[in-house]
């Protein structure tokens, strides 16, 4: 049985191959993968990643990538590149 983890890892997996992933992309290739479980309609209407996924990928990406929020995409940081916080705008 797939779990919020195991779809961080895929998550992180991609991230790390590309050095950035967008939130639109990763909610899509999440679905198709996964399966509905994983991803939910926000307040807005938009297709989100699931809670639980995210916390998990927050734990995976911390203090090796931000999200920029601007881009609604995480990115690697880059050598020698310091980050107060998980976000930049």
């Amino acid at each position: 049985m797939t779990t919020a983890k195991d779809v961080a890892e895929w998550m992180f997996g991609e991230l790390t191959a590309t050095r950035y992933l967008e939130q639109a992309s990763a909610v899509w290739n999440i679905e198709k993968k996964f399966g509905k479980d994983f991803v939910y309609l926000n307040d807005s209407g938009n297709q989100a990643i699931d809670k639980n996924v995210l916390a998990e990928f927050r734990r995976l990406i911390e203090g090796k990538a931000v999200w920029e929020r601007g881009e609604k995409a995480w990115r690697l940081l880059v050598k020698d590149e310091r980050h107060e916080g998980r976000q930049v705008n």
